[in-house]
């Protein structure tokens, strides 16, 4: 896989005596991703909020204050991939300060600094198809897009697209990758999803199913089950959910792994264990298959750090 990364300068090389000293400077310079030896790795995150207490603790302590507890772990993968829960736009905030369960309260919008703050971290993937990618419309939606693409962050799941091309297909270290979402929001068809399985399958690509769905704070719904099942039986090689905001069960289906909600990655929710505790998965494969999942449970602190425990 080769990615081109935007960071901050160019910089300046100034000599002396036969040493060399690299200062930065704030014109943009390419660095190539050359990927270590050894599999593909790919870290999976769940839902990730940017505003609220989150937003204001970011202005405080800087953006990347909320990351700063796992950021060495989350550049230890060739991607990591969860979910944006919400737009990114230049719209002021309807969300800070507004009461618990009141008006505004969930309607997101984050800070256009955030896809810079997500390449930063590693996170070169993210999920659309939620219940808040269109908390302020098309044009929020459109904003998004135009701020993930500039920072190089790439996403499927788009609500806007057809159902055949809301699939990211890329490849990690030579193998074909394709990034199918469900959404009880913003998909058309279960078949239409299923099909779209088989099909990237059937083109000889390994396939990630990403799903937001089901009700929050309580175990899966049956047809949930039912439906995690169907993609693995149209061939997706693992199953992988968000929006519950809990740690859901793990599955094991014709060999497969199913992991119905990995909870919360990035959230200003702290009434209980069960909200502030995620999951990461660290998940490792060849052409052909997954070698290993291994599960890193992490901690949403009240300081609004994220941080495996």
């Amino acid at each position: 896989m080769k990615w081109t990364l935007s960071a901050l300068g160019a910089g300046t090389v100034l000599a002396a005596a036969g040493f060399f000293l690299y200062t930065p400077s704030t014109e943009d310079y390419v660095r190539p991703f050359v990927s270590p030896p050894g599999p593909a790795t790919i870290i999976f995150g769940g839902d990730m909020m940017f505003d609220r207490t989150i937003r204001t603790t970011m202005e405080e302590k800087g953006d990347d204050y909320v990351f700063s507890c796992i950021a060495e772990f989350l550049k230890d993968a060739d991607i990591v991939v969860a979910n944006l829960e919400g737009p990114i736009t230049s719209h002021a905030s309807k969300s800070v300060d507004s009461e618990i369960g009141g008006e505004g309260n969930f309607n997101f919008t984050f800070p256009t600094t955030t896809a810079e703050l997500l390449a930063r971290h590693n996170i070169r993937l993210v999920n659309l198809g939620n219940n808040h990618i269109m908390n302020f419309g098309r044009e929020g939606l459109f904003e998004t897009k135009k701020w993930l693409e500039e920072a190089d962050v790439r996403h499927f799941g788009d609500p806007d697209l057809p159902e055949s091309e809301r699939v990211e297909r890329m490849e990690i270290r030579d193998i074909p990758i394709s990034f199918v979402n469900w959404s009880d929001w913003t998909s058309d068809k279960t078949d239409h999803t299923v099909a779209q399985v088989r099909t990237e399958v059937q083109a000889g690509r390994l396939v990630f199913v990403y799903t937001h769905w089901g009700e929050e704070y309580v175990p899966p719904l049956s047809q949930m089950k039912q439906l995690a099942r169907s993609f693995v039986d149209a061939g997706a090689s693992i199953v992988i959910g968000s929006h519950p905001h809990i740690v859901q069960e793990h599955e094991r289906y014709q060999g497969k792994d199913i992991y119905y909600s990995l909870g919360n990655f990035v959230f200003d929710q702290y009434w209980s264990e069960a909200v502030r505790r995620g999951l990461l998965l660290r998940v490792s494969f060849n052409p052909t298959d997954i070698l290993s999942v291994e599960e890193i449970p992490i901690d949403n602190r009240t300081d609004r750090r994220t941080c495996a425990v």
